[in-house]
């Protein structure tokens, strides 16, 4: 099936619904159905740059995997019949168990306008608070932080300051892999002036820390104790603006004095840092007046969350560096509308438009406007709690949307056994390829990106269209429809949209009656648009109020301040007074027969679970399977050689991945990424492995600290494949499969060797059981197996097996799928011959550059720099997120001339 297409080449304005960069996309669809990417050069974001997920967007449209109708337990099922369950279930448990027996699981990648609906339903019209998002794991931390600080959740800066600052502090944020577009946007900022100074606080040695001036690389979970140190020092050199901590804050003193309890010597005992390297980065940012502090998951993650957010935060109000041109503290969230999420409540403890649950007064006046019977009226189960109360017992029917929480919160092993034990799960997906879709009593198709019609938030307040430009296809429908569909049938009126700026439209309206109670969020502005100019809508940074409205005052002295905030003192708190925070430092240590501590996190190409960025063979050329790094010495401690298998093992659960030993990593820590599935892997399920440890204020989960153990997985043998159907993995002790061009590329291992392995090798490859070329060059005394299968003159399969890691040139081996004049010979060999260089593993995913042409390069003497190979080769002129992996590169190619 393919997606319906208009007549003639169109281009629509768009935006990528990966990071919180929120880039621009102009989205080209032809008269033949192929779809274009760029980026969009007016969108101020990106300004026309994409990362290499984003520029790869148009190769994840495929349908082979879509959800293209509505089932019931596994059946084909019409809308209606469907969504009249889901009405009848929700509204009869409710009726037996009371409101909080229910809930609604989301997630930022929902639009603004979904969001909005899923908020209302479930905190206005059915009563409960709870409704949770993912967007609880990335950053509800800031959110906490913020609010304590400033009285609301406001991001106080813009992405220009990044640009204007002399000095910027990333703490617990790998920019350069996570945010690529907007790590480019500082480095070109640095480039044109080579005087700022950058500083990577994080215990890894990442891609970030390498393009840094400074790497700070703490002990994991010590960051309170690095900035109440820098506060206390801020105070000894006369670095603390008096005037503006007098005139418009409160608690510095017993912030100050919990800061002087900690002091230079304790900042370093606590961070493993040497004083005299703390010193340094507290002198440089006691004397420099711009000063950019941009956190995220590094410092969100934590059981400790909150309180290092305003740690940060208590630096910038001891020295008025706030909502000034390139002097603040910023937040750069995770998803592309976790701000879009906030706006409208979507948290378990908000309500629309910055309202507090707690407030009796905000609560009345959300009611009254949405003309609700009800309205909730304390905050609801956060995920973590969530998910906990639905494997109790407590929370009988659960709707989750556009997420995958069997992968993705942590004890994920016990999220599966709630969902099997919960009487009545809805998932609304635009797949029921996933780990989730598999629990559903009721599957609803979702419309997809480029399908979906509404808004998203970006990390600096700025609000975008995302603009369909496919018909969706099948029975797919948006999210908001779905929602007020179920509202409608359980009796509520107030869903009659028809369409989404009918939504945008009411939400604008609230932010304005919630501004007129002083709060910061206002698009009042924007409540009249109608459906010509919400289609029209440019990229917008709120606040955006109505002419003469409450909130004008307070929003135009924010809009003189350059979209800021906090410059001048003035907080949401209620004597409109910022606050300090007194924090105290807090460490993570392993546990017995668990002595190091598990990180977890983004690599460059992928996202989530990779139910998107999973279907591109070009994004998975660069890391195609899960890996452990550690450092050398825990590797040999535990007997763990380089390339291996190894076993994750915390108290509750495991993983098995692939060692990559690497002085990169901290001793006593070790880094596995968070994307891979059942789906993708044997048991490649992170989240299984992390303990559901959440900050007490924030509930966000400490994802980022699990004692763990790490052993050799001890496998008897090796196998890599590649395929042109998705191979049978059935009985494989480890498997990582990933998408190739003209098929799929497969790691493997067992602990037993197969008694036929011939036969083996034939069921791996799909070939049917009697014909079918299969070449094979064996040597089982070594253990030594090669196959290469043929259909006609098409390579059909290829499986190397050995007792060590298989020394196959990955990236020739997936070629040959595609090549037509592929030779048995050839393919068994595993690499090409001295007339065909091999590319090695691919580094830059925009033009398909691999390492060993990169290392030719420099070792011809043709690309020295990383400007140069960019010259010679491409990679790194497109995104730029490989440029600090060229860099490495050079520096290890160089061959050093004799003195």
């Amino acid at each position: 099936m393919l997606h319906q297409v208009p007549a003639g080449e169109t281009t629509t304005r768009t935006t990528c619904p990966y990071c919180g960069v929120g880039c621009g996309v102009k989205a080209t669809v032809s008269s033949g159905g192929e779809v274009a990417v760029a980026g969009d050069e007016a969108h101020p974001a990106n300004r026309g740059r994409l990362c290499a997920k984003g520029a790869s967007l148009a190769e994840t449209l495929s349908l082979d995997d879509r959800l293209l109708h509505p089932t019931i337990h596994g059946q084909r099922a019409s809308w209606d019949e469907a969504l009249d369950l889901v009405a009848e279930r929700f509204r009869a448990t409710v009726a037996a168990h009371g409101p909080d027996s229910v809930a609604f699981y989301v997630s930022g990648q929902c639009l603004t306008e979904d969001y909005y609906v899923a908020n209302k339903l479930m905190k206005g019209f059915i009563g409960s608070a709870n409704i949770d998002t993912n967007s609880r794991l990335c950053m509800a931390s800031a959110v906490a932080g913020h609010r304590r600080a400033f009285g609301t959740d406001t991001v106080p800066g813009t992405y220009e300051d990044l640009e204007l600052a002399d000095l910027v502090v990333l703490v617990g944020s790998n920019l350069a892999w996570c945010h690529p577009v907007l790590h480019q946007r500082l480095m070109a900022a640095k480039a044109a002036r080579p005087g700022m100074t950058i500083v990577t606080v994080d215990p890894r040695r990442t891609a970030t820390a390498d393009a840094s001036d400074l790497h700070l690389a703490l002990r994991p979970g010590s960051d309170v104790a690095l900035f109440a140190g820098l506060l206390a020092h801020l105070d000894a050199a006369g670095a603390v603006d008096r005037a503006f901590e007098e005139a418009h804050t409160d608690g510095f003193e017993a912030a100050l004095g919990a800061a002087r309890a900690v002091g230079l010597s304790g900042a370093a005992e606590a961070t493993g840092l040497p004083e005299t390297a703390l010193s340094a980065f507290y002198d440089l940012f006691a004397r420099t007046g711009r000063v950019v502090t941009a956190f995220s998951q590094g410092v969100n993650q934590s059981a400790s969350g909150t309180d290092k957010v305003n740690a940060i935060l208590n630096v910038h109000l001891a020295t008025g560096r706030i909502g000034k041109p390139g002097a603040s503290p910023f937040s750069v969230t995770g998803q592309p509308n976790a701000m879009g999420g906030r706006e409208v409540g979507g948290l378990a403890n908000q309500l629309a438009a910055h309202g507090n649950i707690e407030d009796a007064g905000d609560r009345a006046a959300v009611q009254g406007f949405w003309g609700a019977p009800t309205i909730a009226s304390r905050p609801g189960l956060k995920a973590v709690d969530l998910f906990r109360a639905v494997r109790e017992g407590r929370v009988k029917a659960l709707w989750i949307m556009a997420t995958n929480p069997v992968d993705s919160v942590p004890g994920a092993d016990d999220v599966a056994a709630a969902l099997k034990a919960c009487p009545f799960v809805v998932v609304s997906d635009v797949t029921a390829e996933t780990d989730t879709a598999a629990y559903a009593h009721v599957l609803l198709p979702a419309a997809a990106w480029g399908e979906k019609d509404g808004t998203v938030t970006n990390s600096e307040r700025r609000i975008s269209r995302q603009r369909r430009f496919l018909a969706p296809p099948g029975e797919a429908r948006p999210d908001w429809w779905a929602l007020a569909e179920v509202g409608r049938r359980m009796g509520f009126d107030g869903f009659a949209y028809d369409g989404p700026a009918a939504v945008f439209r009411e939400h604008a309206a609230l932010s304005a009656v919630m501004a007129a109670r002083g709060k910061d969020f206002d698009i009042g502005g924007l409540k009249d648009l109608t459906d010509a100019a919400f289609d029209g809508l440019e990229p917008v940074r709120w606040p955006v109020p109505a002419a003469g409205g409450a909130a004008g005052a307070e929003v135009g002295r924010e809009a003189e301040t350059g979209g800021r905030f906090f410059a001048d003192g003035r907080a949401f708190t209620p004597n409109g007074r910022l606050r300090f925070v007194a924090t105290a430092p807090a460490g993570v240590t392993g546990s017995p027969g668990r002595p190091l501590i598990l990180n977890t996190g983004r690599i460059r190409d992928q996202w989530h679970t990779m139910t998107r960025t999973g279907k591109t063979a070009r994004l998975m050329g660069h890391i195609a399977e899960p890996f452990c790094e550690i450092h050398p010495a825990d590797a040999a401690a535990a007997g763990i050689e380089a390339a291996t298998l190894v076993r994750v093992d915390s108290a509750h659960g495991s993983v098995v991945v692939r060692a990559l030993v690497t002085d990169r990593q901290q001793p006593g820590t070790v880094f596995v990424p968070m994307h891979w599935t059942d789906r993708l892997a044997a048991k490649g399920r992170v989240d299984a492995v992390v303990a559901p440890v959440t900050d007490p204020i924030s509930g966000q989960p400490a994802l980022k600290a699990t004692p763990v153990s790490v052993a050799p997985f001890g496998a008897a043998w090796y196998g890599f494949a590649v395929s042109a159907a998705r191979p049978d993995t059935e009985g494989c002790d480890y498997f990582a499969v990933a998408r190739a061009k003209g098929g799929y590329r497969t790691e493997l291992a067992g602990k037993t060797l197969p008694k036929d392995v011939p036969d083996a090798a034939r069921r791996f490859l799909r070939l049917p059981a009697v014909g079918g070329s299969l070449t094979a060059v064996i040597d089982e005394g070594a253990g030594l197996y090669r196959f290469a299968a043929f259909e006609g003159e098409r390579l059909i399969g290829a499986l190397w097996i050995a007792p060590e890691p298989v020394a196959v040139s990955r990236a020739f081996a997936a070629e040959r799928l595609t090549d037509p004049c592929a030779r048995a010979g050839a393919v068994l060999a595993g690499r090409p011959g001295a007339d065909r260089p091999d590319t090695g593993a691919i580094v830059c995913t925009c033009f398909d550059v691999g390492v060993r042409q990169i290392e030719a390069a420099v070792r011809d003497g043709a690309a020295l720099t990383v400007d140069a190979v960019g010259a010679v080769l491409k990679a790194g002129t497109n995104c730029g997120s490989c440029r600090p992996e060229l860099r490495r590169i050079i520096d290890g190619a160089r061959v050093p001339v004799p003195a």
